[in-house]
């Protein structure tokens, strides 16, 4: 079996757990094969946690929840050095971060301190305590969602932050056919009582996940789609330039780590649909939940209610496809 078909029986395998969500289990699979982190944000209960829990029982390396709450510390990521009076020395006991795939649980219930420390391993991918730094896993990849219902006690990301993260992916509510297929799962697993039915027939190693993210960067990529991934990002720094409606919209726009973040996941997107070349196609189904975090909007824009998504499908519309 080759790399990409093992890709695809687990993205299938988490289809079949995971219903109507199939957007998400896409772009979770896209973020661990560009090694970058995953920005969700939905209501309660649309299988967000189940998600990444599936994920983590499908691929070699350990996973762990963190919910993020106002008096959460540093130290309850990173971990911290204990005092051992027999010999009084101090020991370095390893905090949640210490594992590969990582769940931030509302993430912006944190203060500022504890979004620091996670900066730093999401970006460094190491931990720095007292005077040490710790390296962390080669596979390491965080997945922080977002209630956007109730915004009372939270702490906005900073744009830094937010940049750090590959996607923002907003998950929506499953059609009424997947509900009713959501209730006879649900029904069929409580039955079995144990999750062991619902595992995949083998682990995805962690070798394999390497050698699948040298593939994707030797996928044909055409110089005029490079052009295009760059007109893109730079077109929302000034987007009445492509489009006379958006003028006035965006106070700041993407950074260039924007258009690395382009390049590496709809090279993935290809990758997953079984192609080894990237077409317009794959770059126009990327781009919305690479920039949707990264555009800051000017103030005349939030008032009059106009959402990021809009900025990007007008700059989208009006930047040229080769």
């Amino acid at each position: 079996m080759t790399v990409s078909s093992k890709f695809q029986q687990l993205e299938a395998h988490a289809s079949s757990l995971i219903i109507g969500q199939a957007h998400l289990i896409n772009r979770m699979l896209i973020a661990l094969l560009c090694d970058g982190h995953l920005l969700v944000e939905g209501a309660p209960g649309l299988a967000k946690t189940r998600a990444i829990k599936v994920l983590s029982e499908s691929i070699e390396g350990d996973f762990h929840r963190l919910q993020f709450t106002p008096d959460l510390l540093p130290a309850d990521l990173t971990g911290t050095e204990i005092y051992r009076p027999q010999d009084g020395s101090f020991e370095f006991r390893e905090g949640p971060l210490f594992h590969s795939l990582i769940l931030a649980d509302e993430i912006n219930r944190a203060p500022a301190k504890v979004q620091s420390a996670l900066l730093e391993a999401m970006e460094e991918r190491q931990i720095t305590v007292g005077d040490k730094s710790y390296p962390l896993s080669d596979l390491f990849m965080v997945m922080a969602t977002q209630n956007p219902i109730e915004q009372e006690g939270t702490y906005p990301l900073p744009e830094a932050q937010l940049d750090r993260f590959l996607l923002h992916v907003q998950v929506g509510y499953p059609t009424t056919e997947d509900e009713r297929r959501i209730l006879v799962l649900n029904r069929d697993e409580a039955k079995a009582g144990e999750r062991d039915a619902f595992r995949p027939p083998e682990l995805l190693a962690q070798a394999t996940i390497m050698e699948a993210r040298q593939q994707i960067l030797n996928l044909h990529l055409a110089d005029e789609l490079e052009q295009y991934i760059v007109n893109i990002v730079v077109a929302t720094r000034d987007p009445g330039v492509v489009n006379e409606e958006l003028a006035g919209q965006v106070l700041y726009g993407a950074s260039p780590r924007a258009c690395m973040a382009i390049d590496r996941a709809s090279r993935a997107h290809a990758w997953l649909q079984g192609r080894d070349y990237v077409g317009p196609e794959d770059i126009q189904e990327i781009a919305p939940d690479v920039l949707r975090h990264r555009l800051v909007l000017s103030f005349e824009a939030e008032a009059d209610g106009i959402e990021p998504d809009a900025v990007i499908e007008g700059v989208l519309d009006g930047v040229g496809v080769p």
